[in-house]
């Protein structure tokens, strides 16, 4: 990159790192969404509920 080129693009390094972040924060949260081991431990939160009484089973089926 010249010295040119860095100059004009340096008030645009903010708003790339902006998005680099957002990019990351998206990777993560799509990981932790379609983790297996997130769905089984939810699957096991919502048995647990229903084994307490505290949701029923329309609301089991539901979720």
């Amino acid at each position: 990159m010249g010295i040119f080129s860095a100059i004009v693009l340096s008030p645009l390094a903010p708003i790339k790192g902006v998005i680099a972040l957002g990019e990351v924060l998206q990777r993560q949260a799509e990981k932790e969404l379609y983790s297996p081991a997130n769905t089984r431990r939810q699957l096991e939160e919502l048995q647990e509920a229903r084994e307490r009484g505290e949701i029923s089973a329309d609301e089991e089926e539901k979720a």
